[in-house]
């Protein structure tokens, strides 16, 4: 039964993308938010080449994610990162664009009809937000974020999980959660937008949505058979914390959509909070006791880079290296206090990823600085006296764990009623890497 969805998917696909037609106007087509192209060829090498950074942050996570499980689940864990790249690429094209960037409805979700298969998506017009590049090459762009969402998901079930059904669970997520956050959020009419959220390159959409989904599958799938298991290679963890370092510049640097001065401030911000959270956490370690692990530095970077991302492009240099320090001691504590007996977050997404996202989305909201970037407006950030685009992010935030927390666990029930969601005992105890793709280091 399998291998004739599988078909019918496939023929499906291949059909309509040989005989797609645009089945509306032109006009329509276009949208509201689609101008006429005033090329500048700085902007667009730049965010071609950032472009190909943030897609090399999801093989960077494969390192990250495989060097962290045990032996026998390698393959299998950095497999789910790269086909991440494969599925959400073709996903993408074929509608999740039109749901991100399509014309609004009602703040929520955008229209897909509008771009399916991306008609109207042109190199030959812009996207009004960024008008100095093509509006192609703006779509590509954001497919990259789209791609690694559901790959840093992947962390919280590493060493259980049926492999066709995280494929399902990942379509699932970019329709259902990833599309309406990625709407209400960057899209000028949405929700989150119009309430003025500042989200520079992903807290919410990416980070949040991510940390509170790996928390749901940990919930959902329950325990490991055996939770304490020892780093297949703490050298491809090195590895993926560097690929993860350079691509984040494309991710956060990229996000200003121009070569720009905006640009360097989002990759200054960028450098300096990873280099402070390392920091601040392999210090905290030592100060409870602890070595200086590899682990615990590529952790804290990591952990810096997460927590920075929605702040890059609105908080000053010295504010960032802030950032860093206190997303750090925070995620580092929630990481030894998490109730691990009883809920197996397997690489701790949640408390990295998840809390990271949230308090530098508080963050952005006590340090952004209208001096730093104009779009922060009149209502700057707690430290400068206002407490008006605090309290919007601490709305926004709590909206979005719930969305995504019990958005995310439905998709898991959805799912596992579908196709099992967990492997057997068995092939849990033969390993993933053997049980799902007959293959081994």
């Amino acid at each position: 039964m399998r291998k004739i969805i599988l078909s019918v998917i496939l023929i499906t696909i291949l059909l309509l993308s040989i005989f797609s037609i645009s089945f509306i106007t032109e006009s329509k087509i276009l949208g509201a938010h689609v101008v006429e192209l005033k090329m500048d060829s700085g902007d667009t090498a730049w965010m071609i080449v950032a472009t190909a950074f943030v897609l090399l942050m999801t093989p960077g996570l494969g390192f990250f994610y495989g060097g962290m499980v045990g032996k026998k689940n390698v393959i299998s864990t950095m497999l789910q990162s790269f086909m991440a790249m494969v599925i959400v690429t073709i996903l993408w094209v074929v509608i999740a664009f039109g749901l991100c960037f399509g014309p609004s409805i009602g703040g929520f979700i955008g229209d897909p009809t509008s771009n399916i298969f991306f008609n109207g998506v042109s190199a030959n017009t812009a996207w009004d937000m960024a008008p100095t590049i093509p509006f192609l090459l703006f779509a590509l762009f954001q497919a990259k974020f789209a791609i690694i969402t559901p790959a840093l998901i992947t962390g919280a079930f590493a060493e259980r999980v049926r492999f066709w059904a995280y494929l399902l669970f990942m379509v699932l997520f970019i329709l259902i959660i990833y599309a309406p956050l990625c709407h209400m959020t960057w899209h000028p009419d949405g929700l989150f937008f119009g309430w003025g959220v500042l989200d520079f390159a992903g807290g919410t959409v990416v980070h949040m949505s991510a940390g509170w989904a790996a928390l749901a599958g940990a919930m959902f799938l329950g325990k490991r058979k055996i939770q304490k298991v020892s780093p297949a290679r703490i050298t491809y963890v090195l590895l993926g914390t560097g690929l993860l370092w350079f691509g984040w510049f494309g991710f956060n640097a990229g996000s200003a959509v121009g070569a720009g001065s905006l640009a360097a401030q989002a990759l200054g911000t960028t450098t300096v909070a990873a280099a402070s959270a390392a920091m601040a956490w392999v210090f905290l370690d030592k100060i409870l006791g602890h070595k200086l692990s590899a682990m615990g530095a590529c952790i804290g970077a990591v952990v810096g880079l997460v927590a920075i991302t929605p702040a890059a492009g609105f908080v000053s240099m010295p504010h960032a290296l802030a950032i860093g320090i206190i997303a750090a001691v925070i995620s580092n504590l929630v990481v030894s206090k998490f109730p691990k007996g009883k809920i197996d977050d397997a690489l701790d997404v949640f408390a990295c990823h998840g809390v990271g996202g949230m308090v530098g989305m508080l963050l952005t909201g006590v340090f952004a600085s209208n001096a730093v970037n104009t779009a922060v407006g009149d209502n700057q950030g707690l430290i400068f006296g206002d407490a008006t685009l605090f309290l919007t992010q601490l709305k926004a935030l709590i909206l979005v764990s719930v969305f995504a927390f019990v958005g995310s666990y439905i998709l898991f029930f959805i799912v596992n009623k579908i196709t099992p969601l967990r492997v057997t005992e068995e092939k849990e105890e033969l390993g993933l890497d053997i049980s799902q793709h007959g293959e081994y280091l």
